[in-house]
């Protein structure tokens, strides 16, 4: 919480989403693709991207690439198919 009382302050809340854990965004990234469940395959994956690549912090994404690299462990393949579409988002 902020000194007044309120919502963390946009500091607060960087530092928290520096500290994200694999588990934490792997939850959050299985969350996301279970919204998109009901679709085809491929619509749920691009839907899933699609959200991490524009909500995510720039750091949320790096993490969760860099747990794919370790394995991805937990990952449903729903999401492990679009974090997997996110790697090639970046530059070699």
């Amino acid at each position: 919480m902020s000194a007044r009382g309120g919502s963390p302050s946009l500091f607060q809340q960087s530092k928290t989403l520096a500290k994200m854990s694999p588990e934490k965004l792997t939850y959050m990234a299985n969350q996301i693709a279970r919204f998109f469940a009901s679709q085809p395959e491929e619509k749920a994956v691009a839907g899933a991207l699609d959200h991490i690549r524009h909500f995510w912090d720039p750091r949320m994404r790096s993490q969760i690439l860099a747990h794919l690299a370790a394995g991805g462990e937990g990952l449903d393949p729903v999401a492990r198919a679009a974090v997997a579409k996110l790697k090639e988002d970046k530059p070699a």
